[in-house]
C-alpha cells in the first residue's frame, strides 16, 4: 500500500503563511486559547469574503492587513506596544528572507522574496508614521516611539558602555537603523526627526565631560551620516532657536535651546548658573591642596582624554554637515549666529545669564580649529582666498564694529562709501573696455589701465566668499570669545585665588589676638570661596592649558593670521610702506592681541612650544612693535615686548631661543631701536588709568635691553643709536627711565616707612589688643596690601637703577647734555640723601628682603652711576649740576656716603672717585656763591619763567609767545610734547631763538664781570 503524500501548497498559500507569521495575524478563527500576541482579524476576513477573495494574506493586501492589525482595538492579549510590534515584524522579515533563499522552486522563491521585502518596506513606512505621530496606532501601552527609537540608536552605538548605558534591553535588528533613515523620503522623515532630535537634546542636558555624553554624540554622528537626517537637523526649529526665556539673554538662550548647544555645553569648565553632572571640579579637584601631585596628574589626563573624544565627535558632526552642500549654508549661519548673539563675551565683565558659557565657546573653538586644519599650512594659494573685504561686507556677523588696528569707525564707513563708488566706476570702465574690444580685435584691452589698483579691488563687495575665507574670520572671532576669553578668565581667577590665600593667611594669623566671631565667619566664607575657585581654575587648566594639541593648533591659526596680515602690507620686509594700507588698517585689533596673549601664555608653559617655529611671529613683532602708524594701541605693541621677554633664554629655560635674538636678521637690525621707541611711546601715551601698566611695560623693556646688552651685535647697536640720536629717541628713553626710577624708589621707600609704622603698632601688644577687632582687621589688610605694593615698586626700582648703572658706564655722554645733566644730578642726589642721609635709619624694617629692599646694594649702584657719569664728563659740568640741587645736596652727604660704602665693602676705586667728585661739587658750589654775589639782582626778563633761573639760551615758544631757556624747555619736551603755557603741540624744531635777549643777557654778565660760561650763573634766583 502506497504511503499518503503531503498535499502540495500553492505559492499563494506559502506567501500567506509567511506573511501571517511575520505580522502575527490570522484570517480564520484561531484555536482556543489563541497563541500569544496573535491577532484574529475577523472584520478583515469578512470583508475579503464579501469581495469574493480568498482568506489569504498577499502582497496585494498586506498593507490593508497591516493597517487593520495596527488599528485593532482592543489589541491582542500580551501584545507589544506598536513600536516594538512593528520592530519585531521587521526582525521576522529579516529572518524569513534568509529562509526564503533556501527554497528550491525559483519562481516561488522570487514571488515570496518580493512579497516579504515589500512588507518590510511597509513596516518601516508605518514605523516612521508612528514615530512622527505617536497618537496614530497608539495601542498596547503608552506610546513614546521617538524615545524607543532613540533607545535603539543608543544601543547601536553603545560600544561597551556600563551601568549608565542610555540604550534599553532591546537592540535593533541588523540593518534596521540604516534602512529606517536612509530609505526614507523627506516628507515622512521630518516629523520623525523633529521629535527624535528633541529627545536626543534632552538626553544630554546638564551632562559634563565625566558623564555619558559619548552615546548621544555617537548617535548624532550616526544620524548626520544620513543626508536626509542631516538636512532635517539644520531645518529643525531648534537648530537656530527663535524663542526667548525670561531673565536670560539671547546668547544663553541660544546655548540652552539649540540642539547643538546641548552638545557644545558639555565641558570640564564649570558653569555656575547651569551646573552639569557629575561635577568635574568636585570629583577631580576637591581639596586639591591636600592631594598628591600624582592624583592631580591622573585627573588632568582623564579630563584631557574625554575632552578630546568630545572635540573629535563635535568636529565630525560639523564636518559631515559642511561636506553636505544641502546643509553647509545652515551650518555657517549657526556659527555666525552663535558669534552674533554672544559678542558681549569679549567684554571685561560678562553676564553669565546673557551669554553662553565658556565651555560652549571653548568647544566651538576646538571645532573651528579642526575645520581650519586643511589650510593652516599657510600656503599662498589658500591665503589668497582670505579676502579682507569680508570684514567690511559680510552679512553674517558684524566685524566692522570691532576696534580696528589703525582705523576709526568713521574712516571705515568712509572707505565703504568710497569702495562703492569705485565699484561703479570699474563696472563702467569694464563696459567701455568690452565695447572697445568688440570694435577692435587688437590688444588694446590688454593695455587698458584699470581705474582701481589691485589693492582697491579687494575692497569691492563679493556676492559669495569662499569657505576658507568664512572659516578664517569665524575662527578668529570664536577663539576671541572662546579659548582666549577662557584664558583671560583663568588669569583673573588665579589672581583672585592668590588674594584670597593671602587674606586667609592674615585672618588665621589674627586668631590668637582675640578674634571676633565675625572673623571666624569670614574665614569660613573665604575657605568655601577658595575651594570653588580653585576647582574652577584647575578645571580650566585641565581642558585648555594641559592640552598641548589644542594650544598648538591655536598657535598655528594665529601664525596664519600673522602671515595673512603681513601680506596686506607687502610681505615680511622692512621698512614698512610710508602709509598704512586700508586692508591692514581695518583688521580687528583683537586678531593680533589674541595672538600675542596666546604666545605669552604658551611661552610660560613648559614644552608647549616644542617644535613650533616662531620665526614669522618674530618678524611680525620686529615690523610692528615700534610702528604706531600701523598699530595705534601702544599696549598692543607692548605685549610684543612681553612675548620677547618670555623668549629670553634665561626666562624660557631654552638656550635654542637665543637664535631668535642673536641670529635673526630683522632682530639684529631693528630690535634695540624699536625697544627704545616703544619705551618712549609708552611714556607719551600713558593715561592715569594705565599708570601701573606703564611701569610693567617699561620693566619688561628694561629687562630685555639688559639681556641684549650681553649680545655684542645688540650692544653695538645701542651705542650707535646713542651716538646718532643723541637728541632723539635715546635721550627720551633716558629721561623716562630717570622719571620712573625717581617715582618708584620714592614711592616704595614711603610705603616701607608706612609699613614700619604698622609693625610698631602690632608690636605694642597691649595697645593693639585694646583696639576693636574690626579696626585690627582693617589695619592688617592695609599692611598686607602695602607689602605687595612696596615689593612690586621696589623690584621695578631696582631694575631701573641697574639699567641706569650699565648705560651710564658704557654710554655716559647723553647724561651730560644740558637738558639732562641737572635732571640726572637731582635724581642721584635724592637717592643718596634717602640712603645715606640722616633719615636712613628710619628705613630699617624687620625683613627688608621681603620687600626686595637692599639698601646696601642700592647705595653701591648709585655711587657707580655718579662715577660712571663723572668719568665721561670732559667739560666739568657734572659737579656744577650736583651742587646746584637745592633740595637734596649738601657738602657732608658725599663724605657720609663714602664712609658707609667703606663699611659695606664697596669697590675701593669707585669710593675714591666718588669722594673726588664730592670735592669737585663742593668747589662748584663755592664758585656759584661767588657768582651770585657778583651778579646781584637779576632783571625779571632775564629769568626763565619756569625755574626762575638766569637764561643762557633764550627761545620763544611759537604758540604762547613766552620766552624760556632752551635747556629748560628741552627738558620739559622730553616728557611732554606740549607748550607748558597753553598745552598746544610743541617740538624742539619749533623753538625760535631769541637772539636779541640773549645778547642783552651776555652784556649783563659782562657788565658784572661774570663770563656767560661761569659756573653757577644759571641758578641765580630773583
Amino acid at each position: 500500500m502506497a504511503s499518503a503524500t503531503k498535499p502540495q501548497r500553492s505559492p499563494a498559500e506559502i506567501e500567506d503563511i509567511i506573511l501571517r507569521k511575520i505580522l502575527l495575524v490570522a484570517l480564520s478563527e484561531p484555536p482556543t486559547p489563541p497563541p500569544p500576541q496573535l491577532a484574529y482579524l475577523e472584520q478583515t476576513a469578512a470583508e475579503l469574503l464579501s469581495e469574493g477573495k480568498p482568506l489569504l494574506v498577499s502582497s496585494e493586501n498586506s498593507e490593508r492587513v497591516l493597517i487593520d492589525r495596527l488599528s485593532l482595538s482592543p489589541p491582542p492579549p500580551q501584545s507589544q506596544p506598536t513600536f516594538y510590534y512593528l520592530l519585531s515584524c521587521y526582525s521576522r522579515c529579516v529572518d524569513e528572507v534568509k529562509k526564503i533563499s533556501s527554497m528550491k522552486d525559483p519562481s516561488v522563491r522570487a514571488k515570496v522574496d518580493k512579497s516579504v521585502k515589500n512588507l518590510r518596506k511597509l513596516i518601516l513606512s508605518y514605523l516612521r508614521i508612528h514615530v512622527g505621530n505617536p497618537e496614530l496606532f497608539a495601542s498596547g501601552g503608552p506610546a513614546q516611539p521617538a524615545k524607543d527609537l532613540l533607545s535603539l540608536i543608543f544601543s547601536e552605538v553603545a560600544d561597551g558602555f556600563g551601568g549608565d548605558n542610555l540604550g534599553g534591553s532591546v537592540t535593533a535588528p541588523v540593518g534596521f537603523i540604516e534602512e529606517f533613515f536612509k530609505e526614507a523620503d523627506e516628507e515622512s522623515l521630518d516629523p520623525v526627526m523633529a521629535e527624535l532630535y528633541e529627545k536626543l537634546k534632552q538626553s544630554l542636558e546638564r551632562v559634563s565631560v565625566l558623564g555619558n555624553f559619548q552615546q548621544p554624540l555617537r548617535a548624532l554622528i550616526l544620524l548626520v551620516s544620513f543626508p536626509n537626517c542631516a538636512k532635517a537637523l539644520v531645518n529643525h526649529p531648534r537648530w537656530i532657536p527663535k524663542d526667548s526665556l525670561m531673565f536670560l539673554g539671547e546668547g544663553r538662550v541660544f546655548e540652552l535651546s539649540s540642539i547643538m548647544g546641548a552638545f557644545l555645553h558639555v565641558s570640564a569648565i564649570p558653569d555656575r548658573q547651569f551646573k552639569s553632572r557629575p561635577d568635574v571640579g568636585e570629583q577631580c579637584f576637591s581639596e586639591s591642596s591636600a592631594r598628591r601631585p600624582a592624583d592631580l596628574l591622573s585627573s588632568f589626563a582623564t579630563i584631557k582624554t574625554v575632552v578630546n573624544i568630545l572635540y573629535d565627535g563635535l568636529g565630525g558632526v560639523f564636518l559631515a554637515l559642511l561636506k553636505n552642500m544641502d546643509t553647509r549654508e545652515k551650518v555657517l549661519e549657526f556659527i555666525a549666529e552663535a558669534i552674533r548673539r554672544n559678542n558681549a563675551r569679549s567684554g571685561m565683565q560678562v553676564d553669565p545669564l546673557a551669554c553662553a558659557s565658556s565651555g560652549m565657546f571653548v568647544n566651538l573653538s576646538a571645532v573651528m580649529l579642526k575645520l581650519c586644519e586643511p589650510f593652516l599650512d599657510g600656503k599662498e594659494s589658500k591665503r589668497e582666498k582670505i579676502d579682507p573685504s569680508y570684514i567690511l561686507y559680510n552679512n553674517r556677523f558684524d566685524l566692522k564694529q570691532l576696534t580696528a588696528v589703525n582705523a576709526s569707525s568713521e574712516e571705515i564707513s568712509a572707505w565703504i562709501v568710497e569702495a562703492g563708488k569705485n565699484e561703479k566706476t570699474e563696472e563702467n570702465a569694464s563696459l567701455d573696455s568690452r565695447l572697445m574690444e568688440s570694435k577692435q580685435a587688437s590688444s588694446s584691452g590688454n593695455n587698458a589701465e584699470s581705474p582701481l589698483s589691485s589693492k582697491s579691488k579687494a575692497l569691492i563687495k563679493k556676492e559669495k566668499y569662499s569657505f576658507i575665507c568664512e572659516c578664517f574670520f569665524m575662527t578668529a572671532r570664536v577663539l576671541n570669545l572662546g579659548v582666549m576669553k577662557a584664558l583671560s578668565d583663568f588669569k583673573h581667577i588665579s589672581k583672585v585665588v592668590a588674594n584670597i590665600e593671602e587674606d586667609l593667611e592674615t585672618y588665621r594669623g589674627m586668631r590668637g589676638t582675640g578674634a571676633s566671631p565675625q572673623l571666624e565667619q569670614d574665614i569660613k566664607r573665604l575657605e568655601k570661596e577658595l575651594e570653588l575657585l580653585s576647582q574652577e581654575r584647575l578645571c580650566c587648566e585641565a581642558q585648555i592649558l594641559r592640552d598641548g594639541s589644542l594650544l598648538q593648533k591655536a598657535l598655528s591659526f594665529y601664525r596664519l593670521v600673522i602671515i595673512w596680515a603681513v601680506d596686506q602690507v607687502g610681505g615680511f620686509k622692512m621698512p614698512l610702506p610710508a602709509s598704512c594700507p586700508k586692508e591692514f588698517a581695518f583688521i580687528p585689533e583683537h586678531f593680533f592681541d589674541d595672538a600675542m596673549d596666546l604666545l605669552i601664555i604658551t611661552s610660560r608653559i613648559p614644552r608647549a612650544l616644542d617644535g613650533f617655529v616662531l620665526d614669522e611671529f618674530l618678524n611680525f613683532i620686529m615690523m610692528f612693535m615700534a610702528s604706531p602708524s600701523y598699530m595705534k594701541n601702544p599696549y598692543l605693541r607692548a605685549k610684543m615686548v612681553e612675548v620677547l621677554n618670555c623668549w629670553m633664554p634665561q626666562r624660557s629655560g631654552s638656550s635654542s631661543n637665543a637664535s631668535l635674538f642673536e641670529g635673526h636678521q630683522l632682530a639684529l637690525d631693528y630690535l634695540v631701536k624699536n625697544l627704545l621707541k616703544l619705551y618712549v611711546d609708552i611714556g607719551f601715551s600713558s593715561s592715569n588709568t594705565q599708570f601701573f601698566d606703564r611701569f610693567n611695560i617699561r620693566h619688561n623693556i628694561a629687562e630685555l635691553l639688559e639681556y641684549l646688552w650681553e649680545v655684542p651685535s645688540h650692544r653695538n647697536a645701542l651705542r650707535q643709536i646713542a651716538r646718532e640720536e643723541e637728541k632723539g629717541v635715546y635721550l627720551n628713553f633716558l629721561n623716562f627711565l630717570i622719571n620712573d626710577s625717581i617715582y618708584l624708589l620714592d614711592e616704595s621707600l614711603n610705603k616701607i616707612l608706612e609699613l614700619k609704622g604698622i609693625e610698631a603698632e602690632i608690636a605694642n601688644t597691649a595697645e593693639w589688643e585694646r583696639r576693636p577687632a574690626q579696626e585690627r582687621e582693617e589695619r592688617m589688610r592695609t599692611f598686607q596690601s602695602g607689602e605687595n605694593i612696596a615689593r612690586y615698586e621696589m623690584k621695578l626700582a631696582n631694575e631701573d637703577v641697574a639699567m641706569l648703572s650699565f648705560t651710564s658706564e658704557q654710554i655716559p655722554a647723553p647724561f651730560l647734555l644740558p637738558e639732562m645733566v641737572e635732571r640726572v644730578a637731582n635724581m642721584l642726589n635724592y637717592f643718596l640723601f634717602q640712603l645715606a642721609g640722616p633719615q636712613r635709619k628710619s628705613l630699617s624694617v624687620k625683613d627688608p628682603e621681603k620687600y626686595e629692599f637692599r639698601p646696601k646694594e642700592l647705595l653701591k649702584q648709585i655711587a657707580k652711576i655718579y662715577v660712571h657719569i663723572a668719568r665721561g664728563d670732559k667739560d666739568g659740568v657734572f659737579p656744577e649740576a650736583i651742587s646746584k640741587d637745592g633740595r637734596s645736596y649738601n657738602e657732608q652727604l658725599f663724605d657720609t656716603a663714602a664712609s658707609i660704602l667703606w663699611k659695606i665693602g664697596a669697590d675701593a676705586r669707585i669710593i675714591d672717585e666718588f669722594v673726588e667728585l664730592g670735592a669737585k661739587a663742593k668747589a662748584a658750589a663755592s664758585q656759584a656763591m661767588d657768582a651770585e654775589a657778583a651778579l646781584g639782582e637779576i632783571p625779571d626778563e632775564f629769568l626763565d619763567p619756569i625755574q626762575c633761573t638766569l637764561m643762557k639760551d633764550p627761545v620763544t615758544l611759537p604758540s604762547s609767545k613766552v620766552t624760556v631757556d632752551r635747556a629748560v624747555i628741552q627738558r620739559h619736551l622730553l616728557s611732554d610734547n606740549t607748550d607748558p603755557f597753553n598745552r598746544s603741540h610743541l617740538t624742539q624744531e619749533m623753538l625760535v631763538p631769541n637772539t636779541e635777549l640773549k645778547s642783552r643777557i651776555e652784556e649783563f654778565l659782562r657788565t658784572h664781570k661774570v663770563p656767560s660760561s661761569s659756573t653757577g650763573v644759571d641758578d641765580m634766583v630773583e
